[in-house]
């Protein structure tokens, strides 16, 4: 069961202006992470997930919203070596990628919706997004707070990391910049009438949500 904390500080007359963020990682090898995979069985199913010891992988970020994509950003140290996210990083990319990319639309009243990760709900984290959105921040110890575990709220999860996933990888890239180039291509090609059936399918999750007050979503949600 999924809860919504303070929804009502939100201006529900325009989901449009919802700016909504996350990473993921794309490996090299196509490798899934089955974490949240669940396999039902009377008796041991005897299914094994290999898992590669030290896996060449990027890290994605992206930012999603009716006006289109923000992205991608890959996180790289200063010698351009592929690297994970910390707070550190994360703030980097808030400071020297996004909000410049941000003053390149007319989005006075958008709000940013992050998830509860460590490095997004730093004190310095929270501090800065404060700075960017006053009180039209949707995140944990944020002035409008986000559920956790909620993935099926969230289109990166449930849209545009799979979607991505499913095409990047059609001809088998070897090496990270191939992957990169594919990652790059792949989000260039998505069309506004795509994220505009995203958005109305995320704001259809929205209203059941609310109006059921937490109840699980039927099937007929998760059909784009």
């Amino acid at each position: 069961m999924i809860k919504i904390i303070h929804t009502q500080s939100v201006d529900h007359s325009n989901w449009s202006l919802q700016q909504l963020s996350d990473e993921a990682h794309f490996w090299l090898n196509g490798y899934v992470n089955k974490q949240n995979c669940r396999i039902w069985s009377e008796a041991n199913p005897q299914v094994y997930v290999e898992t590669p010891l030290h896996p060449e992988k990027l890290t994605v970020w992206c930012a999603l919203w009716a006006g289109g994509i923000i992205g991608p950003y890959f996180f790289k140290n200063d010698e351009g070596h592929n690297v994970t996210v910390n707070g550190d990083r994360y703030r980097a990319l808030i400071t020297k990628f996004f909000i410049p990319d941000l003053n390149n639309h007319d989005v006075q009243e958008l709000w940013f919706q992050q998830d509860g990760a460590t490095c997004h709900t730093a004190r310095a984290t929270i501090d800065l997004l404060k700075d960017t959105f006053g009180d039209r921040l949707i995140s944990l110890f944020g002035p409008v707070n986000w559920p956790p575990r909620s993935c099926d709220l969230t289109p990166l999860d449930y849209f545009l990391w799979g979607y991505e996933k499913s095409l990047v990888y059609a001809d088998k890239p070897q090496t990270l910049d191939h992957l990169e180039d594919n990652i790059r291509r792949v989000i260039a090609d998505i069309r506004p009438q795509m994220l505009e059936k995203v958005i109305e399918n995320w704001t259809s999750r929205l209203d059941y949500i609310r109006a059921s007050r937490g109840s699980p979503m039927p099937e007929i949600i998760f059909k784009m």
